[in-house]
């Protein structure tokens, strides 16, 4: 049966659903590497290093952390990157950081700004989830984007979302954003806890196609 498109932009009598977009398809993920932790001090991925893509194959790449549970309770999961050719994870940040939260008794709930979550020119390891729990079912999961970590020209971007129960039974959901305040290029991320090791939890890499 032919398409056939209405006054109201409606396609009534499309009975054969489009094929999907295969093969070089803009904005697919594209799986690079996984890591578990396992009683692990860091979890590093590193451009060159273990099949690790973290170049300009890629003008935005995702990571998803999923489960990570913490071998200290209240400790926060955090990352920093590292300049290609530098060493110390140590690179400059300016980062904003602000979370709801609703305890799982109901009786408090909040929304606003985490004025201990953010940096203005630092180089410490930057919250993505804090004060996690340690309970045998308390766990944080979500995702951290860099754009263009490559470039030689920009500051480099990054837009983070992570949910999880906090070590004062609260779920929490905290967003994260800023940039390493650098023009060298972005090609180490590594992931720890603030105090004590990841437990357990999976870390996923990918890389997000544009042409």
């Amino acid at each position: 049966m032919a398409l056939v498109q209405y006054n109201d932009r409606s396609l009534r009598n499309l009975t054969t659903q489009p094929a999907a977009v295969t093969g070089n398809n803009p904005g697919a993920l594209v799986h690079i590497k996984t890591l578990t932790a396992s009683s692990s001090a860091t979890l590093s991925f590193v451009d060159g290093t273990d099949s690790v893509v973290l170049d300009n194959t890629y003008p935005i790449y995702k990571f998803e952390f999923i489960n990570i549970h913490p071998g200290t309770n209240g400790a926060n999961f955090t990352f920093q990157g590292n300049a290609s050719g530098g060493s110390g994870y140590n690179e400059t940040m300016t980062t904003t950081s602000f979370r709801p939260y609703h305890e799982e008794s109901g009786g408090s709930s909040s929304l606003g700004y985490k004025t201990d979550g953010d940096q203005g020119q630092g180089t410490a390891f930057q919250g993505l989830t804090f004060s996690l729990g340690t309970e045998n079912d308390e766990c944080a999961s979500g995702y951290l984007h860099i754009f263009n970590p490559s470039s030689t020209t920009f500051v480099k971007h990054f837009i983070a979302q992570g949910t999880l129960n906090t070590a004062s039974n609260e779920n929490e959901n905290d967003f994260v954003a800023g940039y390493f305040n650098t023009t060298s290029a972005i090609d180490e991320i590594q992931f720890k806890m603030s105090s004590g090791n990841i437990d357990a939890g999976q870390i996923k890499l990918y890389g997000i196609k544009d042409s």
